[in-house]
């Protein structure tokens, strides 16, 4: 079975990270994977959104015109993909920047104050974090070990970042009931 996600949100927020990290886990887990960033020209508070795909079988395209799960930043996001995601799947939506619903009936939304919950850790740039918590409690695409393994190896020299960010995952993991 493969499940796609596609996280979205402005440059800045670690919308890219996201994915990578949640790529590099499912790598460790032995899973077929493939991640494909996309962002605007002007990166920082422009535009920025990528897939990942995970699956025990090959992957034929890494494009997911139906994902399974949305992560959304920002209102636009919202605007833009929720159309797109699959009748019953998941999406997940940081209500700190999104103050709107989301207009289907047919999926399941998960609200996360995810930058208030960073800002409280003392670093919003966490708010990717808290997000990816909340995903893998959603949707148990890998195990919350190998996503942790995934930010030591990319943050394992900053100790703070790295302390941070493992926070950040466990209060958008336990956020989700």
């Amino acid at each position: 079975m493969i499940s796609k996600a596609i996280f979205a949100g402005f440059g800045g927020q670690g919308i890219l990270m996201m994915g990578y990290l949640l790529a590099y886990a499912a790598m460790r887990e032995d899973r077929c994977v493939t991640y494909l960033p996309a962002y605007g020209a002007e990166v920082r508070g422009g535009t920025a959104n990528c897939t990942v795909s995970i699956g025990d079988e090959d992957i034929a395209s890494p494009i997911a015109s139906t994902p399974d799960y949305l992560v959304l930043m920002n209102a636009p996001s919202l605007d833009r993909f929720q159309n797109s995601l699959r009748k019953g799947g998941g999406c997940l939506l940081n209500t700190s920047l999104i103050h709107q619903k989301a207009t289907r009936q047919d999926i399941q939304v998960y609200e996360v104050p995810a930058s208030e919950m960073a800002e409280e850790l003392g670093d919003i740039r966490a708010a990717n974090m808290v997000m990816l918590g909340a995903l893998l409690k959603v949707a148990e695409l890998v195990s919350p070990d190998a996503l942790l393994a995934s930010v030591e190896r990319t943050f394992g020299k900053k100790a703070g970042v790295l302390e941070t960010n493992r926070e950040a995952f466990w209060k958008g993991f336990h956020v989700i009931t």
